[in-house]
């Protein structure tokens, strides 16, 4: 039999330490601390004290530490993480191999989470919140001042509902999921409602739409805020994904997981965009024009919210979903002729689509909702994809999110300070 010809790692090939500590121009004991970082897993040798690691692994690790010998990183060089949920590619995305907006369009969304948690369908799923967790997390928010962000509120109550919950260390897939089953439903509840003829049970939607309008409802509008949950379900690993995927790699419970993506989606490029675009659309709805809105804009050296995604060269194909369901409702024409004037009017300085942020701003401006109520909806909507992120990073070795740091720091070793 030939030995096999030298060239790239073999990726289906395990490395012994020597092997590994080789390749990676290291001591076999250093190879060891990167397993005891995280940074490199390992397997016993059935029968024998040795370790053997995965060579595609390693070859991966050598290549980062030699760009951070060197100094230097590139664009093209950014953490990457192996995921089942969800594929973006040119003007579409996916979840799991599904077309995203087709499933948010044609089912509802606790269908759509079950599909990201399971990749099974589930017809007709409905969420419900055990009383005692409402009960406790709506104590805790309502002992919040009342210019609390709704971020906060729900951030409170995932934490009152964890604290409500002994078995939330359990990350079982079992009960992951039934924790989000009923997670989701309780951070809903635990909103104060605009109006006293609100409902705690029917789909979400029904339920969220008068945590965050003062006006019924019409069947329309409660689609379009169903598939805008649907849409917004996941999209990668955007900031508060990853922060969702490094509490689980830390083996945090999935109440802890998404606090921490809640924690992260507060930041005006994130989460809070939508509300920056609410208030732009409606100055324009006030002003009667775009142009001298984006002028005030430009001239204050400020990025025009609700357009241009860096994933997208296109527009948005949740904006695109949304804005078409959006025209089928007459409220709404006003904010949108106002969304596609800000468009227009950009578009003389620089060519950029309308994103998600933007078709959100037109839902919550027409719905008679506050400028905090696309935050919301993109919060509530996207812990479902971090139970999907938190479920799949438990299924990963442990700790496996940690990477090194590049010192740039003063040489040492430096004299001790006075």
């Amino acid at each position: 039999m030939r030995d096999r010809e030298p060239g790239p790692v073999d990726a289906e090939r395990r490395l012994s330490t020597k092997e590994a500590a080789e390749l990676l121009g290291v001591k076999p004991e250093t190879v060891y601390a990167y397993v005891s970082r995280g940074q490199l897993g390992s397997r016993r040798v059935p029968g024998g004290r040795g370790s053997t690691f995965d060579a595609k692994e390693v070859e991966a690790l050598a290549r980062r530490n030699r760009r951070e010998r060197g100094g230097t990183s590139s664009s093209g060089d950014e953490l990457s993480v192996r995921t089942r949920i969800t594929l973006i590619d040119k003007d579409r995305y996916y979840f799991r191999g599904v077309d995203a907006a087709e499933l948010a369009a044609r089912h509802t969304y606790e269908e759509v989470a079950e599909w990201l948690w399971t990749g099974r369908p589930r017809p007709g799923a409905t969420f419900t919140a055990p009383q005692a967790s409402v009960a406790v997390a709506r104590r805790a928010v309502k002992a919040l001042p009342e210019h609390t962000a709704p971020t906060d509120r729900l951030r409170v109550a995932a934490v009152a509902a964890a604290a409500a919950d002994p078995l939330r260390f359990d990350l079982s897939e079992e009960a992951v999921l039934g924790t989000a089953r009923t997670l989701i439903p309780t951070l809903v509840a635990a909103l104060p409602p605009m109006w006293h003829d609100h409902r705690d049970e029917g789909p979400l939607a029904h339920r969220l739409w008068a945590r965050l309008s003062g006006r019924p409802a019409d069947e329309a509008s409660l689609h379009v805020l169903d598939t805008a949950l649907g849409l917004l379900a996941d999209h990668d690993l955007a900031a508060s994904t990853l922060a969702v995927r490094v509490a689980a790699s830390a083996r945090a419970h999935a109440y802890a997981a998404v606090s921490a993506g809640l924690g992260v989606i507060e930041g005006p490029l994130h989460g809070a965009a939508s509300g920056l675009a609410h208030r732009l659309l409606l100055e324009v709805l006030d002003q009667g024009s775009a142009a001298p809105v984006i002028a005030d804009e430009l001239r204050a050296g400020r990025r025009i919210p609700g357009l241009g995604h860096r994933l997208y060269p296109g527009e948005d194909p949740r904006a695109r979903a949304l804005f078409a369901l959006l025209e089928e409702i007459p409220r709404a024409a006003p904010a949108l002729a106002a969304a596609r004037d800000i468009v227009a009017t950009t578009a003389r300085h620089t060519p950029l689509h309308a994103n998600v942020d933007l078709a959100l701003a037109v839902l919550t401006a027409s719905s008679g909702m506050p400028a905090t109520a696309g935050e919301t909806i993109f919060a509530v909507a996207r812990t479902a994809g971090w139970i999907a992120h938190a479920l799949e990073e438990y299924g990963e070795r442990p700790l496996r999110m940690r990477p090194s740091g590049f010192y740039v720091g003063p040489k040492p070793p430096q004299p001790m300070p006075h």
